[in-house]
């Protein structure tokens, strides 16, 4: 167990650049840190870090280690957790810890009940959910599962569809009328623009003629869609935002949708689960929960997709 703390050690020293911080993040004194440290590297027969007064760097050795140790102890964190907490129980019962990582918008909006309705129904199941607006490779930060809207691609790991986001470029109608004309995604250009950070100011359209990529200049950029849902309404420009968060500022009015002849790119929530952990009872349990009610969230979305929504081309 001294290693696998030491390894942790390691890992936040190289976030943090320094020991003073590591240690406030580990909440031990920064003696404590530089003791670990040490140990690590009488252990491993190498230098670790270069030290100044000011900061420590990696040495080559330091880097090496880097590229595997996160690897390491998401391995070593999967078996204690197996060893804690079989899912093998003669009567059935799903039980276990389940690591996830979920968008922030999407589970303050609507996980957050999804999830705890899945604790109420699996009573021997604990979770730990972690919120994210990236796309991450759930091997390397130890998760059981990475819930993202953003496409990915990683090994060893497997994506399992469950709902399109469905986005939608709108606008408050006090925007619009002070605004110029707005009839192909080139007019982005002179609008003031409300950018998701994570996604990046490059906006895709579709066309009859296929993609339209458009470089826009944030006037806003938030990594949270709330924030960005909130600038929209009060006028501050025009935000490529999913239909759950926007759809119904948009039935009453506070929104209108814009380039309808050019929807947005579709993307899809999926989850991202390391093909180990894919196979686990537990992961499976919450892989068909979640499946069945973002299911129902896209039919209240396409529910109110279907209703005739105000659209503006000016």
């Amino acid at each position: 167990m001294d290693s696998l703390i030491h390894f942790k050690t390691f890992l936040a020293v190289v976030k943090c650049e320094g020991f003073s911080e590591a240690a406030r993040q580990l909440h031990v004194v920064p003696s404590v840190v530089a003791k670990r440290i040490s140990q690590l590297e009488d252990s491993l027969q190498t230098r670790l870090f270069e030290r100044t007064t000011r900061r420590v760097s990696l040495t080559e050795s330091g880097q090496r280690l880097l590229a595997r140790t996160p690897a390491l102890i998401a391995a070593f964190d999967e078996v204690l957790n197996d060893m804690r907490s079989s899912d093998d129980r003669p009567d059935g019962t799903i039980e276990g810890h389940i690591r996830v990582m979920s968008p922030t918008t999407l589970t303050l909006f609507y996980l957050g009940p999804v999830f705890d309705s899945f604790l109420a129904a699996h009573d021997r199941v604990t979770l730990e959910i972690s919120l994210a607006d990236r796309s991450i490779n759930p091997v390397e930060d130890g998760f059981d599962m990475a819930i993202s809207g953003r496409s990915g691609s990683y090994e060893g790991v497997i994506d399992v569809p469950l709902c399109p986001a469905n986005p939608i470029a709108c606008a408050a109608p006090t925007y619009l009328k002070r605004s110029t004309a707005l009839a192909h995604p080139r007019d982005l250009s002179e609008h003031a623009c409300l950018v998701f950070k994570p996604s990046g100011a490059s906006w895709v359209f579709n066309s009859t003629r296929g993609p339209v990529n458009v470089d826009v200049v944030p006037r806003l950029l938030a990594d949270d869609n709330l924030t960005l849902l909130h600038s929209a309404v009060q006028g501050r420009g025009i935000a490529v935002l999913p239909s759950y968060v926007c759809g119904a500022s948009i039935a009453s009015g506070d929104l209108q949708v814009v380039l309808a002849d050019f929807p947005p790119v579709q993307n899809w929530f999926k989850a991202y689960v390391p093909r180990r952990r894919h196979g686990l009872p537990r992961v499976q349990a919450l892989l068909s929960w979640l499946g069945r009610h973002m299911e129902q969230l896209d039919v209240r979305r396409s529910s109110t997709e279907s209703s005739p929504l105000p659209q503006t081309t000016a």
